[in-house]
């Protein structure tokens, strides 16, 4: 479909709020940090009138609980409703017993999440996947998106899929890494969106409904003698499901000219070392395996998209038989267990395929934690993985990104080691937080990148205290795509000079007077 391109500056959970808005009609609601922007971008929308892609206004209800709000999107959808809901960490958790019924009765919807730390020995408002990993016995399917643009896309990507699949999906993503960084992105027009949802696939969701003309029986009680029978035949369900997902990603890329699969590698196609990980830090991973790649040490990245029904004979068959050593990395600590889910899996996987003769040896595969409650991963971290991957015997179960002076199980790293591009302005600016620096920064990169026609990337590090805490804006310019979630180590502008920033901003062509007087303002 060729529609102009449209090109906007925008955050993770706006870009998935914009395709979630317009592909359902009810969204149930109860904001909670920091999934809370998908909630009140919604509700905002729906005051102001605008209109889902079949013309009608979406309502919005905002709940007591995020238990209600799960609550009313089970009894939406047996109404035959295309429905949506949006949360993170325990909000996620209290859905689960509505989760396990929506999955139980193959109705299809999207949950998006921004995934975020369950509280344990302390609460945390920052991202890991240890509440998405906490849901993924409910039977929904999981699908990650790792940047903003994919969080945009994947969210039109799950609707389809869960449309013509039924089994409903968790579209996640990582909380603040890709939640709130701003980037430049490709918005999908109506007309796109449209395309891609089947009326055929809502019309049976429709007929599937519970309607007093057309009776049904649903949500009955059995007994030993049925129970066990009626769980086994689902199965057929999951077992075509990824092919219902590379097909609706097939259909996208004829529309929009973006390609995914539920799992894709990068690298090296004789890779010895590969690191296999989900969510944002993929991009900071393919970027280090890029450089070690130009010195001939063999590096790749396997990135999973589709973590729900897990694709084992995908992944077998995806990395390349010249590998070696494998780490799988886990945003996500599960204590007593023999590793984390996704190494678990990634285990699991390539046992198979080696017992069933589909692959040779099994390579050497360890398991690595980083990242929790947004703990920054950035390119020295993704090389200490690398390296390690190099030795005769890495480390099991390794750390990376702290000092783990408890267990000695983290892996040391050369923090001065980057990979910034030299062609990109990157800026840093301080501030208190409810004194408008980070709002101003917010504009000021929008209006650089829809205005001067730059690519732009915006990152803010807050406190948990929030009002008057320190913020810090890591905001980055440049000609060519920004692929960099993770923190500026060394700026080449900092402060807010507005003479200074616009020779900066003149010197890559761009007209940035509004933009830097926001930033004086």
């Amino acid at each position: 479909m060729n529609s102009p391109k449209r090109i906007a500056a925008v955050d993770g959970n706006t870009a998935a709020a914009y395709v979630a808005y317009r592909v359902n009609e009810v969204c149930a609601i109860f904001p909670i940090t920091p999934a809370s922007p998908m909630a009140e971008l919604a509700d905002e929308w729906s005051a102001a009138g605008v209109r889902n892609v079949w013309g009608a206004v979406p309502t919005i209800q905002e709940m007591q609980s995020e238990g209600g709000a799960a609550g009313a999107v089970h009894g939406s959808l047996q109404s035959g409703a295309l429905t949506t809901t949006f949360t993170a960490s325990q909000g996620l958790l209290l859905m689960i017993p509505n989760m396990y019924k929506i999955a139980g009765e193959l109705t299809p919807t999207v949950f998006h999440i921004a995934a975020r730390t369950v509280a344990t020995h302390a609460l945390s408002i920052f991202g890991d996947h240890s509440d998405v990993m906490a849901a993924r016995g409910t039977g929904f399917a999981l699908l990650c998106s790792g940047s903003v643009q994919e969080a945009h896309d994947f969210a039109l990507i799950a609707q389809a899929a869960t449309l013509e699949g039924r089994v409903p999906f968790l579209h996640f993503f990582d909380g603040f890494r890709t939640s709130h960084e701003i980037n430049t992105i490709e918005l999908l027009s109506d007309e796109q969106i449209r395309a891609m949802i089947s009326d055929e696939s809502v019309w049976n969701h429709r007929r599937r409904a519970l309607n007093p003309e057309h009776p049904f029986i649903r949500g009955t009680a059995h007994n030993p003698d049925t129970f066990f029978q009626a769980s086994e035949a689902v199965n057929p369900y999951y077992a075509r499901l990824q092919s219902v997902v590379e097909t609706a990603m097939a259909r996208f890329a004829a529309l929009s000219g973006r390609r995914y699969a539920p799992v894709e590698y990068s690298g090296d196609p004789d890779a010895e070392r590969v690191v296999v990980v989900m969510g944002s830090a993929c991009e900071t991973l393919r970027k280090t395996a890029a450089f070690l790649n130009r010195h001939d040490r063999r590096a790749g990245v396997l990135q999973v998209h589709l973590y729900r029904p897990f694709p084992a004979r995908t992944i077998a068959d995806v990395l390349p038989v010249s590998c070696k050593a494998v780490a799988v990395l886990d945003r996500m600590k599960e204590p007593g267990s023999c590793g984390e889910p996704l190494y678990l899996d990634v285990v699991t996987a390539l046992a198979q395929a080696a017992s069933q003769g589909r692959r040779g040896a099994m390579p050497r595969i360890v398991g690595g934690r980083y990242g929790l409650a947004s703990k920054e991963f950035d390119p020295a971290m993704a090389l200490a993985v690398f390296e390690e991957l190099e030795k005769q015997h890495p480390r099991e179960h390794f750390t990376v990104g702290i000092e783990d002076d408890v267990s000695r199980t983290s892996l040391s790293y050369d923090r001065s080691f980057d990979l910034e591009s030299p062609g990109t302005v990157r800026a840093i600016f301080y501030g208190l937080g409810s004194d408008g620096t980070v709002g101003a920064n917010k504009e000021s990169v929008k209006i650089i990148a829809e205005g001067a026609g730059l690519f732009a990337q915006a990152y803010f590090e807050y406190d948990a205290h929030k009002s008057g805490a320190r913020t810090v804006s890591h905001l980055r310019f440049g000609k060519d795509p920004i692929r960099a979630p993770h923190l500026i180590k060394s700026a080449n502008f900092i402060g807010c000079h507005k003479f200074e920033f616009l020779t900066r901003m003149d010197v890559l062509g761009a007209a940035a007077e509004g933009a830097t007087l926001l930033l004086n303002s």
